[in-house]
């Protein structure tokens, strides 16, 4: 998938599992364009991983073997508890 096609990224997010598009789809939407080429790559290579694994990795159940995929997962848990402020 090309880094520049924003519509199909976009609709390779909807992953159709509640806690995943609460994870990924706001990270795309807020975070995406600032990501330099090599990151916007990962989180495509990431899109392309199944919905169990992308679950597992997402919520802390398990890493993925991929460093660069450890690295994509790392970046989005950090923006999205950066973006949503705890409740107290």
């Amino acid at each position: 998938m090309d880094i520049t096609n924003k519509a199909r990224i976009h609709w390779a997010c909807r992953r159709g599992m509640r806690e995943l598009d609460i994870a990924i789809m706001p990270f795309f939407e807020h975070d995406f364009d600032a990501l330099d080429d090599q990151d916007k790559q990962r989180f495509i290579r990431l899109l392309e991983c199944d919905d169990p694994d992308l679950f597992n990795w997402l919520m802390n159940h398990g890493q993925p073997d991929d460093g660069e995929m450890r690295q994509i997962i790392t970046l989005i848990q950090t923006r999205n508890k950066a973006r949503v402020p705890l409740a107290m």
